[in-house]
């Protein structure tokens, strides 16, 4: 079922992409916007000025302004978990208490980096930092996104339990010079907190002074980890309303802030904070991230496309698929509403990607010729991030360009039609000044407000992700009380591979 908004803009004329910019020669005026270091160009979608005039009556009717404005204020608009979403807040943009206690507690961060620096906690010349999702896929994209601005640390970042990620990470650090930062929203994290004890056990072993010493922790919950043994002058807590998938900003942030510089990290900061103030304050018909949540709508609820594409056609952005795939998926992946009750139409599609040029040998077969309609997204940076040739970051500019234009145009091929291409395939591109700090904390913050107007067009809560938790609840029902009570598929398979364990 679709509502009826939908329904209303599904029944409106279908854009042919081959021929739309003949007949409407303003398209790029309307549909290409540029927010500082961003210029968003849309006019390779389907939106027209009747399908753009459907949706803005869609985000009036669904109260966009209201709890856009609800976003900013600090009200409860994770109503099923009563709280707040104050992410902006922690870029200066948001309730006014909020606002200052999290520059209160970035203050308290910048601290410790400076004493870090200063030689306070010893030699220091590798960070380990140790979380999952969120906790890990922030951290991990912001250091290999702008380690080319010269990282001051050995940084590895793990999140997977498989003993073998954590091996891998230490391989080569002096664990005499590491430094351990345990990133866990709520310190009890599984996954988290088992790698945090064989990091310490791995310090120890070194014969490691007071390992508890050289660990960081970053929570929201400080008496836990004061429980677990860290001492509460190495403890950067945040707050609660921060949702782990948006907490890149906080003291989650510390590893990048430690590594790339205090001065980069509030060059992140500011930029997201003036994406921020567009999404707050600009007009919805040219509101950077409203639009594309029309786009997205459009082809999840009116064409039925089940999953999006992503291509970073530059190689500092190659975590960013990753780091969205959670961002979307955990936010917008749900089944019911606000109100509890069943959505009547798709949410969230499926985020996928990879980077250009690679993905071109590899995916782009399916984008240009299959029978699955998938929108495509490209990102792109004018400036290089290396000194080698010019000719390298020409040939994946235009690269990257040629794939939009073949995708909309197609060729046709009467006398061979496995050499035909049919067109008329969306595509958006996002072109970057550069990727600096400004400018990727821009393009993440902008990624963030998608997801949350995709949310109010579809009147679902983004920021409650009880789904991951059953998985989560059985794992540990198999640990404390064993094999039992289980389907037979699911016995056999334990008995298989833990019969002896």
């Amino acid at each position: 079922m679709t509502s009826p908004a939908l329904a209303a803009i599904a029944a409106l004329p279908k854009a042919d992409l081959k021929s739309i910019f003949d007949t409407d020669p303003d398209r790029l005026d309307k549909l290409v916007l540029t927010q500082g270091p961003l210029r968003f160009d849309w006019s390779k979608t389907h939106l027209t000025d009747d399908v753009l005039a459907g949706f803005l009556k869609l985000a009036e009717d669904q109260g966009f302004a209201q709890q856009r404005d609800a976003l900013f204020s600090g009200f409860a608009v994770n109503n099923t978990e009563g709280r707040a979403a104050e992410h902006p807040a922690e870029r200066g943009e948001g309730n006014a208490d909020s606002v200052a206690r999290a520059k209160m507690l970035h203050g308290r961060m910048r601290a410790l980096i400076d004493a870090i620096e200063a030689g306070a906690l010893g030699d220091v010349r590798h960070i380990l930092h140790i979380g999952i999702g969120g906790s890990a896929l922030g951290p991990k994209l912001i250091v290999d996104a702008l380690d080319g601005d010269g990282v001051r640390y050995d940084v590895a970042i793990v999140s997977n339990v498989d003993g073998t990620a954590l091996e891998r990470a230490i391989e080569g650090f002096d664990p005499h010079a590491t430094l351990i930062a345990v990133a866990s929203k709520t310190f009890t994290t599984t996954e988290t907190m088992l790698n945090a004890a064989s990091a310490i056990n791995w310090l120890v072993e070194a014969g490691v002074e007071d390992p508890y010493g050289k660990v960081i922790a970053l929570t929201a919950a400080p008496e836990k980890a004061i429980e677990w043994g860290v001492d509460e002058t190495r403890i950067l807590p945040f707050a609660e309303s921060v949702g782990g998938r948006y907490s890149l900003w906080s003291s989650i942030g510390f590893p990048a802030a430690l590594a790339l510089g205090w001065d980069a990290f509030e060059s992140l900061l500011e930029g997201a904070a003036a994406m921020d103030r567009h999404f707050r304050l600009s007009a919805p018909h040219e509101n950077a991230p409203l639009i594309a949540a029309f786009t997205d709508q459009y082809y999840t609820g009116v064409l039925g496309c089940q999953t999006r594409a992503l291509f970073a056609y530059d190689e500092r952005l190659a975590l960013l698929p990753s780091y969205l795939q959670q961002l979307e998926m955990e936010s917008n992946g749900k089944s019911v509403k606000r109100d509890g009750s069943p959505v009547d139409g798709p949410t969230a599609p499926i985020t996928w990607g990879g980077v250009g040029t690679d993905a071109q040998h590899a995916v782009f077969q399916l984008l240009h010729q299959g029978t699955i309609l998938t929108p495509v997204e490209f990102i792109a940076s004018v400036e290089p991030g290396n000194t080698l040739d010019p000719a390298h970051h020409r040939a994946l500019l235009v690269n990257c360009f040629a794939q939009g234009a073949a995708l909309m145009r197609g060729k046709e091929n009467a006398d061979d039609p496995a050499r035909a291409y049919p067109g008329n395939r969306p595509s958006t591109t996002i072109l970057m000044d550069d990727v600096t700090p400004e400018a990727l904390g821009a393009l993440i913050a902008f990624y963030e407000h998608r997801v949350f107007a995709n949310a109010v067009l579809m009147g679902i809560n983004p920021f409650d992700q009880f789904g991951v938790e059953l998985g989560k609840e059985i794992a540990k029902s198999i640990e404390a009380n064993g094999p039992s009570g289980f389907d037979p598929s699911t016995m056999a398979l334990i008995g298989l591979a833990l019969g002896g364990q």
